[in-house]
């Protein structure tokens, strides 16, 4: 199989960018960059070398131009923003990873509607890697999840919220007005007016849509997105000439944070951004435990033991104290044969048992093998060689 030349499409990425809009302003904007071999050689020596002579009268000619006509601040002015090369240093990305790129992640598809200048196509390759790296983990280290809670692990590492809060964590600060004045190191976005909603539109897919059938959890993995939802896409995508009427604040976040992912992917490869992912996604805490919700466990597991060849389960109480004070404690264990599946305490015995089948439900589910391997540890140099499959669960229980 051939390798994939992950340089060559990151080449795309700093050839030189012109908007047909604005030609008054192509003396200053058309600064163009050497040939490909320089490109990828360091930030500090892109910033020296990777630019023609002709840049100090262009640097003039730029100053001298009105910037407020440009919907968002011009490439060449990443290499003078002390926010980006802050930025740059702070997440420690590798050095072939350039400045003008780390500024394309920050303009919002709502500031700038050019697919040249904005970093929609850097967020949807990064949001195909991080549901990648981050479904493979859940997926290998518990293989007996149900689909709900997968679902739900998949937003608590990956979703709105947790890369809002990555992009506040990072430090990068919002722009109060997007244009090209505009310090590169802020994030640019149209910030939603009061009482207006964000624009999206649902794309199912599903055949039975117009008939309003349920969605069940089977069509939810074949027709929705990574967490479970209906797919939203926005103007934007359909259509990348239009200009968007604004965006969330936690909207715009996560297109910066899936395109930095995406930028450190096309730049430095595999190696760089799975790293990348398992310092700033995967080291955060998470209690798969926290995830179930049990209407009926003493049902499931019930139905969990005569899939699984198990004898039917019985609760016994193990011990007891102050049957007859104001608390009571009652420790029930749930036994399927002489086997113990689980155990719990409550104030009363029906507590203690319903306890004790979320206790016995949650260990087969939450079983994790011991030496977990992922299929992307065979990727890039230096990997596993040979594949291990890793355990294959027969499906959750449908009740």
């Amino acid at each position: 199989m051939k390798r994939l030349r992950i340089l060559r499409w990151s080449g795309q990425l700093l050839s030189a960018r012109r908007r047909p809009c604005c030609l008054q302003y192509q003396r200053a904007l058309n600064i163009r960059l050497r040939p490909t071999e320089t490109r990828f050689a360091s930030s500090q020596a892109l910033q020296k070398s990777s630019i023609e002579p002709s840049f100090q009268n262009a640097e003039a000619s730029l100053l001298s131009a009105d910037l407020t006509a440009l919907p968002s601040p011009p490439p060449e002015a990443a290499l003078e923003s002390a926010k980006l090369s802050a930025l740059h240093a702070r997440l420690a990305l590798p050095p072939r990873l350039p400045l003008q790129t780390l500024a394309r992640t920050l303009v919002d598809p709502s500031a700038d509607p050019s697919p040249d200048f904005n970093n929609a196509s850097l967020a949807s390759l990064g949001n195909a890697l991080l549901g990648y790296y981050a479904s493979e983990v859940i997926l290998c280290r518990y293989p007996r999840l149900p689909l709900e809670v997968i679902f739900g692990a998949m937003w608590a590492y990956t979703g709105p919220k947790t890369l809002a809060s990555i992009r506040h964590e990072w430090g990068v600060e919002l722009a109060a007005e997007p244009g090209g004045e505009v310090d590169p190191g802020l994030l640019q976005l149209k910030r939603l007016k009061p009482g207006e909603e964000p624009t999206k539109s649902g794309i199912s897919g599903r055949p039975n849509e117009k008939y309003g059938w349920k969605r069940g959890m089977s069509s939810r993995t074949v027709y929705d997105d990574q967490f479970g939802d209906v797919k939203t896409s926005l103007e934007l995508q359909e259509r990348p000439e239009q200009q968007i009427p604004g965006v969330t604040m936690e909207a715009a976040s996560l297109g910066f944070v899936r395109s930095v992912v995406a930028a450190v992917y096309l730049h430095a490869g595999r190696p760089a951004v799975k790293q990348f992912f398992q310092q700033h996604f995967l080291s955060r805490q998470l209690d798969m435990s926290a995830l179930f919700v049990f209407k009926e466990p003493t049902r499931d597991l019930s139905r969990l033991c005569a899939k699984e060849g198990f004898e039917s389960p019985i609760a016994r109480l193990l011990s007891e104290t102050g049957r007859k004070s104001r608390h009571p404690v009652f420790v029930v264990g749930v036994y399927s044969g002489a086997d113990k599946l689980g155990e719990a305490a409550g104030g009363s015995l029906d507590e203690a048992r319903t306890r004790a089948a979320v206790a016995a439900l949650k260990a087969w589910y939450l079983y994790s093998p011991l030496d977990v391997k992922v299929p992307s540890d065979t990727e890039g140099p230096g990997a596993v060689k040979e594949w291990k499959p890793v355990i294959i669960d027969s499906g959750e229980v449908v009740v």
